[in-house]
């Protein structure tokens, strides 16, 4: 597979590109990597996803190690390489199992997880095959994260989701990553 759309020089980027570039590279993820490499042919629709992305990723109300949870599960769901490449290993950062990160890409359930990951699995799960979630798994979710991060899960699955689209019909390559590709 070819990167449909690749990395275009600096140099060659509009103002408007060279703008939503560079507010990337100060913000926390210090690089433009991964999904904003296509999405920077659209500097604005690139802009506001860094933001909300930002917010989810470093910010969010169920904190950084149940986002990853999240995360992993999406690209699980949507066979995203580049954004296992890049999460797998955070996530183990973060607190995450190495055999439950080892599960989800062999789409088993894990076993053994705390009730906080246990909620976000099923969840997320739910949500991504289903299209939506039980009155079981929300009142578990709700009970452990409240309302803000009920809503910041669903936050996640979305735009984890949104990313998975663009990457997966851009064909991004996945960057060289200390996990594993996910298995067809």
């Amino acid at each position: 597979m070819t990167d449909r759309l690749p990395p275009i020089p600096f140099d060659a980027l509009t103002p408007a590109q060279q703008a939503a570039a560079q507010a990337v590279i100060d913000g926390p993820r210090g690089a433009l990597y991964g999904p904003f490499i296509p999405l920077l042919r659209s500097p604005e629709l690139m802009l506001s996803a860094q933001q909300m992305g930002e917010y989810l990723r470093y910010r969010s109300a169920i904190g950084t190690r149940l986002s990853e949870l999240a995360i992993l599960v999406t690209a699980r769901h949507w066979n995203q390489q580049v954004e296992w490449a890049i999460h797998a290993p955070i996530a183990a950062q973060e607190g995450i199992a190495q055999d439950v990160i080892d599960a989800i890409a062999s789409r088993q359930a894990p076993k053994g997880l705390a009730a906080d990951e246990q909620a976000v699995y099923d969840f997320c799960v739910e949500l991504q095959e289903d299209k939506r979630v039980t009155d079981a798994t929300y009142a578990a979710a709700l009970r452990q994260f409240g309302e803000h991060g009920v809503t910041d899960l669903m936050g996640l699955n979305g735009y984890y989701t949104f990313l998975a689209m663009i990457l997966n019909a851009t064909q991004q390559s996945a960057p060289p990553s200390t996990a594993a590709p996910l298995p067809d």
